[in-house]
């Protein structure tokens, strides 16, 4: 199996040789040749611009959770007819957004039709791995105020988020093994915990040997959001695993069909235990029949607001 090599040092990153040591070094051998004199105010000036110039291109955490910010739409891609992912510019491109794996950020909006401000929460499909910018995956519901909002966004304009926010902070073997059901775009809080745990692999210098089996449910195939991501990742990583649920499936469909019942749950996610732990997300109705479902099979009941310690855990 593949090892992925460990990112360099920041200070002997390909940034710092060509943005500060290389031109610090020919403005100090080019004063040497013209004025040897004038070598220790070179030496001077070299050490201050580069300080000042790391100083500009560290990375920064970007989010403020008491306080909204402003960040201008990028890049938009349509994944289907009413599903884009949203790529948002931070102010630097060496910025983080500065959110912990498992919690999210709220989106304010003031809709032109009722002049009334709207908040929504949403989960990054992105991390701080990804510095300068940052994505959301957003289905368009014809009830969603915020969805709908985001669909008419177009490339230049600006919304408004605050964060981090929630109960869920996820850290390297949290638990020995996660349980996750997941709806439409539920999937977003979920697949960002799954990569966090991939990177974390000891075959990537890690520790983290958490396992992950997953249940995603849609009503059609083409529902699925990010099944080739979701695929490669279960393809590459023998700790996790993914089952899909539809309400219509195609011909020839080997994954569940109707809704996620006890039996499913039962089959394929990892059976109570004090060190396991079950995560959901989905729209409301599905959230409240897992809740029922879980504490039917043995699970701890789950609580109308999620802690991080909950064995079932809401977002």
């Amino acid at each position: 199996m593949a090892t992925t090599q460990s990112k360099p040092h920041p200070l002997v990153s390909s940034q710092y040789i060509n943005g500060i040591y290389i031109p610090a070094g020919l403005m100090v051998v080019g004063t040497w040749i013209v004025r040897k004199e004038w070598i220790l105010y070179a030496i001077a000036t070299a050490v201050v611009l580069g300080t000042w110039k790391a100083y500009n291109n560290r990375v920064r955490k970007v989010l403020r959770p008491n306080e909204y910010q402003n960040f201008e739409l990028k890049e938009k891609t349509i994944i289907s007819h009413n599903v884009a992912i949203y790529r948002f510019a931070l102010p630097r491109t060496t910025d983080i957004l500065g959110l912990p794996i498992g919690q999210h950020i709220s989106i304010s909006a003031q809709l032109p039709v009722s002049e009334r401000e709207i908040v929504r929460s949403y989960t990054p499909i992105t991390s701080d791995e990804n510095a300068g910018y940052f994505d959301l995956l957003i289905k368009s519901y014809p009830t969603g105020n915020i969805s709908k909002y985001m669909a008419t966004l177009k490339i230049g304009q600006t919304i408004k988020l605050r964060g981090p926010k929630g109960a869920m902070v996820y850290r390297p073997n949290l638990v020995r093994h996660f349980g996750m059901i997941a709806g439409g775009t539920g999937i977003t809080p979920m697949l960002q915990i799954i990569r966090a745990i991939v990177r974390g692999r000891p075959r990537n210098g890690g520790s983290d040997t958490t396992e992950i089996d997953l249940i995603f449910a849609n009503v059609n195939v083409e529902d699925i959001l990010l099944k080739d991501d979701l695929d490669q990742l279960a393809k590459e990583d023998p700790g996790f695993r993914v089952y899909y649920v539809l309400n219509n499936p195609p011909q020839k469909w080997d994954g569940g069909v109707g809704f996620v019942t006890p039996e499913i749950i039962k089959s394929h996610l990892p059976a109570p235990a004090a060190d396991i732990k079950i995560l959901v997300c989905g729209p409301l109705p599905m959230v409240s029949a897992m809740k029922k479902a879980t504490e039917s099979l043995g699970y701890q009941k789950a609580k109308p607001v999620s802690k991080l310690d909950d064995q079932v855990f809401c977002f």
